[in-house]
C-alpha cells in the first residue's frame, strides 16, 4: 500500500524504485555489445596474415588493421561518455550498436588496405559510443548491493576475457571460413543486441542542460591520439624517431591543454572533481597499468603458439580458453562473492599479485617449453588475477556518481582500458624487438646457425618483454594498494549507488 490510514505516516518501502523484472535479460544485452567491442580488439590478431595476403598490406602497413581500431577507440571514449550523457543512454547504446554493424560489414567487404583500415577507425568509433553508454545502463539497472556486484561481476568477466574469446573465434573464422567473417560475425550480434535493448533496456531521457564542450574533445582527443599514436609509432621507427618525439610532446601539451581547459569550461567533457576522487583516480591507473601486461601477454603468446610451437589458428585461440576461463571464475565467483564484505583493494592488490606471478613464470619459456608444463599454470594464475581485479575496478570506479556523470564516468573506466592496451601493445613489442634483434646480434656467427639463433632469439625478446609487464602489474597493485581506500559495501552500500529516477 502506497497511501497509509489517517494518521499514520505511510510505509517508506513503497517510495523505493522498483526493481526491472526484466534486468538480468538487460544485462545479457549489455553484456552481448560489451563482448563484441572487447573481443574486436584481437578477434583480427590471428586473421591478419591472410587479410595482409588477400589485400597485399606492406609489412609496414598491417598494424593499422589494429590500431585504426584502439585509436579510434581510446581517442574517442570521452566524447562518446558525454554524448550518452546528452542524448540518453538507451538511444545512445542503440546508435553504436547499429553504427558498429555498419562499419564491421564495410570491413569484411573491403577491397584495399585503406578501405579496411577506414572500417576499422569507424568501429573504434562507433564502440567509443557504445561501450560507454553500456556500462553507466549497468549502473542505472542494478541498484541493490548484492545484485550488483553478480551483474558487474559478469561485466568485468567480459571485459577481461573479451580479448581472449576474440582469439578463439578470430581462429576458428579464419581456419574454416575465411577472415572476412572475423569482420562479419558482428552483424548478427549487433542485430540481435539491438532488438534486445529496444525491448527490454529502460532510461530516463538525455540530460538536456548537458552540452558538448568541443574545445575539450579536441584537446583531450586529440592528445591521446598523438599519445597512442607515438607509442605504436615507436616499434618500426625507434624512440629517437623525430616523428615519435614529435607525437608524444604534442601529446603531452594537448592534454597539459585539455586540464587547463577543464578547470574553465562552462560544461567541460571530464568533471575534474571525478578523478580528483581518490578511490576513482586509483582504479583508472590500476586499470590502465594492469591492461598494458595483459595486452603485451595476448601479443606475444599469440606468435609463440603459432610461429615457435607451431599452432594451428583454432588450436592457437583455444589455447587461450583456460585464462578466459580462469577470469571468469576469478570475475564472478570469487570477487562477485567477496566485494561486499571485503574492500576492493584487499581484491586488486592480491589480483595484482597473482597476474604477476604468471608472467614471471612465463619468463622462463624457451623455445621447447611444452604447454601444459609452464604456459598453462601461467595463464591460470594470470587469469585469475585479473578476473580479481576487473569487477572491484568496475564496480567502485562507477559508485556514487551522479546520474548525469554515469556515462562520463564510464567513459573514463574504459578510456583506462583501451589507452592500456594500446600503450601496452606498442611498448612491450618494442622491447622485445629490441632484445631480439640484441640477441641475435650477439649470438648468430653464420649462416649455419640461423635455424636455431633466429627462434631462440624471438623467445628471449618475449621473455624480456614479459619481464617488463610483470613488473608494470606490481605497479598496478601497488597503486591500488595505495590509492584505493574505499571501504566494503556492506549493508550501507545502497546509499552509495544513486538510485535512478523512475522510468516514465
Amino acid at each position: 500500500m502506497s497511501i497509509g490510514r489517517k494518521g499514520e505516516p505511510a510505509p517508506t518501502v513503497a517510495r523505493t524504485v522498483e526493481a526491472d523484472p526484466h534486468r538480468w535479460w538487460a544485462l545479457v544485452v549489455i553484456a552481448l555489445a560489451q563482448l563484441m567491442v572487447v573481443l574486436d580488439a584481437t578477434i583480427v590478431n590471428i586473421a591478419l596474415p591472410s587479410a595482409q595476403r588477400a589485400l597485399n598490406m606492406s609489412d609496414g602497413n598491417r598494424q593499422w588493421v589494429i590500431t585504426a581500431y584502439t585509436l579510434a577507440f581510446g581517442g574517442l571514449l570521452l566524447l562518446g561518455g558525454r554524448i550518452a550523457d546528452l542524448a540518453g543512454r538507451k538511444r545512445t547504446f542503440v546508435i553504436g550498436l547499429i553504427g558498429f554493424a555498419a562499419a564491421s560489414a564495410l570491413g569484411g567487404a573491403a577491397t584495399g588496405s585503406a578501405m579496411l583500415f577506414g572500417a576499422r577507425a569507424l568501429q573504434g568509433a562507433f564502440a567509443a559510443v557504445l561501450a560507454p553508454s553500456a556500462l553507466s545502463l549497468l549502473t542505472t539497472t542494478f541498484t541493490d548491493p548484492r545484485e550488483r556486484g553478480k551483474a558487474f561481476g559478469i561485466y568485468g568477466a567480459l571485459a577481461g576475457s573479451g580479448s581472449a574469446i576474440g582469439f578463439i573465434v578470430g581462429g576458428l573464422l579464419t581456419e574454416y571460413l575465411n577472415w572476412r567473417w572475423c569482420l562479419y560475425v558482428n552483424v548478427p550480434i549487433a542485430v540481435v543486441a539491438v532488438l534486445g535493448a529496444l525491448t527490454l533496456l529502460h532510461d530516463r531521457p538525455g540530460h538536456g542542460d548537458v552540452r558538448l564542450d568541443v574545445p575539450g574533445a579536441v584537446l583531450g582527443c586529440g592528445g591521446l591520439v598523438a599519445i597512442v599514436y607515438g607509442f605504436s609509432e615507436a616499434e618500426p621507427r625507434g624512440w629517437t624517431d623525430p616523428l615519435v618525439i614529435t607525437l608524444f610532446a604534442a601529446g603531452v601539451a594537448l592534454l597539459v591543454g585539455f586540464v587547463w581547459w577543464q578547470n574553465r569550461a562552462p560544461s567541460p567533457l571530464l568533471p575534474l572533481h571525478i578523478v580528483r576522487d581518490r578511490d576513482r583516480a586509483g582504479c583508472f591507473l590500476t586499470m590502465m597499468l594492469a591492461v598494458i601486461g595483459m595486452f603485451g601477454l595476448f601479443l606475444f603468446m599469440t606468435y609463440y603458439l603459432q610461429v615457435i610451437l607451431g599452432y594451428s589458428p583454432v588450436r592457437a585461440g583455444l589455447a587461450f580458453l583456460p585464462l578466459t576461463a580462469a577470469i571468469i571464475i576469478g570475475s564472478t565467483q570469487i570477487s562477485a562473492r567477496l566485494l561486499h564484505r571485503a574492500a576492493p583493494r584487499m581484491l586488486m592488490v592480491p589480483g595484482m599479485l597473482l597476474a604477476a606471478s604468471g608472467l614471471l613464470l612465463l619468463t622462463r619459456m624457451t623455445v621447447g617449453s611444452s604447454y601444459s608444463g609452464e604456459i598453462l599454470p601461467a595463464l591460470l594464475l594470470m587469469g585469475l588475477g585479473m578476473g580479481l581485479t576487473f569487477m572491484p575496478v568496475f564496480a567502485t570506479a562507477t559508485a556514487g556518481v551522479a546520474p548525469r556523470d554515469a556515462g562520463i564516468t564510464s567513459a573514463t573506466v574504459n578510456t583506462a582500458q583501451q589507452v592500456g592496451g594500446s600503450i601496452g601493445t606498442a611498448l612491450l613489442n618494442t622491447v622485445a624487438t629490441t632484445s631480439s634483434a640484441a640477441y641475435i646480434t650477439a649470438h648468430l656467427h653464420g649462416p649455419a646457425g640461423k635455424a636455431t639463433v633466429i627462434p631462440a632469439g624471438v623467445v628471449h625478446g618475449y621473455t624480456v618483454a614479459i619481464w617488463w609487464a610483470a613488473g608494470v602489474m606490481l605497479l598496478a597493485g601497488l597503486v591500488a594498494g595505495v590509492m584505493v581506500t574505499a571501504r566494503a559495501p556492506g549493508h550501507g552500500a545502497a546509499t552509495e549507488t544513486p538510485i535512478p529516477e523512475p522510468v516514465g
